[in-house]
Parts: structure tokens; C-alpha cells; sequence
């Protein structure tokens, strides 16, 4: 057997899909309280909400996968296309 074949990345490792996790959302959630330490000009009154711009991105995201799962349907071909 070749060694490539036997070794395990670190992505391989569910604990350490568990640890970035982690991580990630710490690091979330310091951003958030972060919008609440620091001083921004605000432009609009929307801008006053608190952790407005975490919200705004999350539902942009979600908004994005919404529209893409739509043209999905449309642009999508048969699996036999190629075959025909």
C-alpha cells in the first residue's frame, strides 16, 4: 500500500471540523458585541439597530441561496443531456 493513500488530512478529523467550528463562532459572536463597543457614523436610522449589519449579511446569504435554489430549477439540465 502507498503511505498517500493512508494519511488523514486534518480535515479528516470530526474533532477538528468540531475545534474550526468553534472558532468560527466565537469569533462571531466577538464581532457582534464588537458593533456594540465601537462608535459608527450613522447615515440612516436602520443603522441604529443593534448588530444591524451581522443581520443584514446573515439575510443577504440566506437570500442568495434562496434565488439560487430557484434558478436551479430552471437552469438545471437532465442528467441524460450529454447522452441524448
Amino acid at each position: 500500500m502507498n503511505k498517500e493513500q493512508n494519511k488523514t488530512d486534518f480535515f479528516d478529523k470530526p474533532e477538528n471540523i468540531h475545534k474550526i467550528l468553534k472558532v468560527f463562532y466565537i469569533l462571531c459572536a466577538l464581532l457582534v458585541a464588537t458593533d456594540f463597543l465601537v462608535h459608527r457614523h450613522i447615515y440612516h436610522d436602520w443603522e441604529k439597530i443593534p448588530a444591524f449589519y451581522a443581520m443584514y449579511g446573515f439575510g443577504g446569504c440566506v437570500l442568495l441561496v434562496l434565488i439560487a435554489k430557484a434558478m436551479r430549477k430552471v437552469l438545471m439540465k437532465g442528467e441524460d443531456y450529454y447522452d441524448k
